[in-house]
């Protein structure tokens, strides 16, 4: 097992809980809930002399201070300046705006000459196009398709980024919104559409509706004759295609496509699914973008702002939603935790 991995088992066993390591490689409670755990872990900090102030919004430094190093905060009891040694800034991305992170840490940190990319959606949902009779993209889903199946899960799909420089397929599922598509399979390929949308204006992912059948056998069974039987009801009994999947062929293909039996197998096989942008950043799991790494030294603390660390989301990295997103918060925390103590020892 990876050290990683054992330490954090053993930190959360510390506390009480147990784990299990996930076929992703992912450490999970074995109850699934985090909620026990931040209770056990709010427990001890407490214990160990920890003092939390709610309802403290950070404002950023005090202007009149020479060092530089005095936080304002708005307080219930109106605004205080705090003075410290060492300050970690843990502050989010800019995804959960009613939780506190709204990204508003990135002016006054700028201000101050810290680097900060440019704060984006991350592990989102993503609005769709598709392609009219005469070969423009029009926005959004039908209204026949949107009214019968926003919210409907496409299971057993796999998706992959169309072209060059695209990922590897990968499986599993998301949900048809009434606005485009989400889910844990969009999430995966998130980064890659984004980039590309930002690139291009759009993005063409391949959406395989049955990666359990392999071209060939999709192919048989699509070319088999159906004597009076519709092809609705032929691929349905066939190959077992029915309502949201099926749906797609007919919103995302052209007739023409539609009425060729070898077209139509490869089409189910790598069905275009084009995205035009992404859903907005409050919306989203997470955000990508934040203090740039060439703007801080070791132990995460910024070169522009000796004695300020800043560790979590609201640094410029990302990954997959999940227990990966979690796992490195908690070690940019260690990381800036160590670099407190190395900037305080003597």
């Amino acid at each position: 097992m990876h050290s990683g991995l054992r330490k954090l088992r053993e930190w959360a066993q510390g506390l009480g809980i147990s784990t299990f390591v996930g076929s992703s490689g992912r450490v999970f409670p074995t109850d699934l809930k985090a909620a026990p755990l931040l209770r056990s872990w709010l427990h001890r900090l407490r214990a160990s002399g920890v003092r939390f102030h709610m309802r403290h919004r950070w404002l950023g430094w005090d202007g009149g201070d020479a060092t530089g190093q005095r936080l304002r905060f708005a307080t219930p009891h109106g605004e205080a300046l705090i003075a410290a040694d060492a300050v970690v800034l843990a502050l989010g991305g800019a995804s959960w705006a009613r939780l506190g992170s709204d990204g508003a840490w990135v002016e006054p940190l700028a201000a101050r000459g810290v680097a900060v990319a440019p704060l984006r959606p991350s592990n989102c949902g993503f609005h769709v196009a598709r392609a009219t009779a005469d070969g423009t993209l029009a926005a959004g889903w039908s209204e026949h398709f949107q009214t019968r199946f926003a919210g409907a899960p496409l299971k057993n799909v796999a998706l992959s980024l169309d072209g060059e420089g695209g990922a590897a397929k990968q499986n599993g599922e998301f949900v048809v919104t009434d606005y485009g598509v989400e889910g844990s399979l969009v999430y995966a390929l998130s980064a890659q559409a984004r980039e590309r949308i930002a690139r291009d204006g759009h993005a063409t992912l391949a959406l395989d509706l049955l990666p359990t059948h392999s071209a060939e056998q999709v192919g048989a069974e699509v070319a088999r004759p159906r004597g009076s039987r519709s092809l609705g009801t032929h691929l349905k009994s066939r190959l077992g295609l029915g309502g949201a999947k099926a749906a797609l062929i007919y919103e995302l293909l052209p007739r023409p496509v539609i009425d060729d039996a070898t077209q139509l197998a490869a089409a189910i096989k790598a069905l275009p699914l084009t995205l035009s942008q992404t859903r907005p950043i409050d919306e989203a799991i997470s955000t990508t973008g934040g203090v740039r790494f060439e703007a801080m030294r070791a132990g995460l603390m910024l070169d522009a702002i000796p004695g300020v660390f800043c560790a979590g989301e609201m640094l410029d990295w990302e990954a997959p939603t999940g227990g990966y997103l979690l796992s490195a918060c908690f070690a940019s925390g260690v990381a800036a935790a160590n670099g407190v103590l190395a900037h305080l020892r003597p």
